[in-house]
């Protein structure tokens, strides 16, 4: 099993329940393929650096998580499919940092 960082940008005009729904969502797929939610982060509503489907903002959130190949796939497959994701993206990594949030408001 490696470690991993996922970050989803949802659409900036979702309900706080429809944003509720995709972190359990995508929570629940996780530890249902073979893999462990190690811990969730919501960095709230972000401006983007350029438009992404017209859209100027979106809501991040960020998963770091245990998994494998199989856990990859069916992120990949959800997410490719899912109309309120405008991006994702999953980084691997030798060590988690759990300690540290870098988009903590204060």
């Amino acid at each position: 099993m490696s470690f991993y960082e996922n970050t989803i940008i949802a659409k900036q005009d979702l309900a706080s329940k429809d944003l509720d729904n995709i972190k359990k969502k995508y929570n629940e797929l996780i530890n249902n393929s073979s893999g462990k939610v190690i811990k969730i982060e919501e960095w709230g509503l972000l401006s983007l650096t350029k438009r992404i489907k017209n859209y100027k903002k979106g809501f991040f959130i960020h998963y770091k998580f245990e998994g494998n190949n199989d856990t990859l796939d069916e992120i990949k497959k959800k997410m490719s499919v899912d109309g309120s994701i405008l991006r994702h993206l999953t980084v691997k990594y030798k060590k988690l940092d759990i300690e540290n949030e870098f988009f903590k408001s204060k």
